[in-house]
């Protein structure tokens, strides 16, 4: 009968590992407080500012519609008009961000991300239905919903 094998080489330190562990969801916490910084600095309130909005091209309202110019009222503390603009990203945004928490201490404690850290299952149908009722109400005539 054979032993296994001891792994060989160099051990990772355990710094080194946890920078690892830690590359995704803080690079993602980077990649979104630069675009939220350049969401503050160049107002997309202004038309063309942030190229062309899929709405012209599509002839309604998407559920992102508004929402560049909901995080521009929230990097001013104006909550009232970015609900205004997209009530769905301000009502998310929390949510959102406390997954990004939630996703950066579980990678820095090295425990995996199941239990109650991750999200059921069926929520994901639900968020696909309230994005769904959300799009179908912004594009009603007269809705409050629109951008």
């Amino acid at each position: 009968m054979t032993e296994a094998a001891a792994p060989t080489g160099p051990r990772p330190r355990p710094g080194r590992e946890r920078a690892a562990r830690l590359a995704a969801p803080l690079g993602t916490a980077a990649g979104l407080a630069l675009a939220v910084a350049a969401l503050h600095v160049r107002d997309p309130h202004r038309a063309g500012s942030w190229g062309l909005c899929p709405s012209s091209l599509l002839g309604i309202w998407c559920p992102g519609c508004g929402g560049l110019r909901a995080v521009n009222d929230l990097t001013h503390g104006d909550l009232a008009a970015a609900a205004s603009s997209n009530l769905l990203l301000v009502l998310l945004a929390p949510a959102l961000l406390a997954l990004l928490a939630v996703w950066t201490v579980r990678r820095w404690q090295a425990r995996p991300l199941r239990g109650a850290a991750t999200v059921p299952g069926w929520s994901v149908g639900a968020l696909l239905a309230l994005v769904a009722a959300f799009t179908v109400l912004r594009n009603l005539p007269g809705a409050w919903l629109a951008p």
